[in-house]
């Protein structure tokens, strides 16, 4: 360790914070710093554990440093009707708006069943077995098109699950969470998109921040437990700050225009 000038047993967590320094003067990223103090402290762990030297590992949890999170990508409304040119199979296309227009992640469409589906009021409720927090998501018109047009030719099963595997082997069985996002890589390939099944979800968002809906409302569509988590859609809803600024500076320049000055 060329950075360090004490002996490993006198290392202390100021020294860390010291080593962080020296890795940051290396224009290292915080992704690359972090893996630094990762192997660090296990590196401390094993001295500790497998070489009997004494004390306390001065790598702290807290050295971490924060990584910046990338936004959320949106699809452009060119990009969303050349996906699904492409999508001519029912039950691909059912699945596919549920994550469009109801904001459902790939696993939520995967555990779909209909048990949870009131197509009559138009409502799904979206079951969270991991943390309790159910949901209430609603159909748009196109949404349920797709859906009753999927069902019209779902195969016969027992399978409590919506989406089932339509040929082989294993046809009527529940298409699992793979399976779905297979399905999107090849309709990705054929539009010559790079899209996932979660730029869905997040196009959704985005349409609704746009079209001026409430951030709260968009939070509980999507589950989010923070509406932090949320507000960071807000900086994709490029359409909707634009209008504000054009309709907000309007009234400001009635407010502040002034005759030209006469030379």
């Amino acid at each position: 360790m060329l950075w360090l000038d004490v002996p490993l047993e006198e290392v202390r967590s100021r020294k860390i914070s010291q080593y962080i320094d020296f890795l940051h003067r290396r224009r290292l990223s915080a992704k690359t710093i972090n893996c630094h103090l990762h192997r660090l402290r296990q590196f401390y762990d094993y001295l500790f554990q497998e070489e009997g030297v004494t004390g306390a590992n001065p790598v702290k949890k807290d050295h971490a440093l924060r990584m910046s999170r990338p936004l959320p990508k949106s699809l452009r409304d060119e990009d969303l009707r050349a996906l699904f040119r492409v999508v001519k199979n029912r039950r691909d296309r059912a699945m596919f708006m549920l994550m469009l227009r109801c904001g459902l992640r790939v696993e939520e469409v995967a555990r779909l069943s209909f048990d949870v589906m009131e197509l009559r009021r138009r409502t799904v409720v979206i079951l969270d077995p991991k943390w309790g927090k159910d949901r209430v998501v609603y159909l748009s018109d196109d949404a349920l098109k797709a859906l009753l047009d999927y069902l019209e030719v779902r195969p016969m099963s027992t399978a409590k699950r919506v989406f089932l595997v339509e040929k082989g082997t294993y046809r009527g069985q529940p298409l699992s969470i793979r399976g779905i996002q297979k399905r999107m890589e090849y309709y990705a390939r054929q539009a010559g998109l790079s899209v996932c099944c979660h730029h869905l979800r997040h196009t959704m968002a985005t349409h609704m921040l746009n079209a001026e809906a409430e951030l709260t409302t968009v939070q509980d569509l999507l589950g989010h437990t923070w509406i932090t988590t949320t507000q960071r859609y807000c900086r994709l809803s490029n359409q909707k700050v634009r209008s504000d600024y054009f309709k907000a500076v309007a009234v400001v320049m009635q407010k502040t225009t002034t005759e030209p000055l006469k030379p």
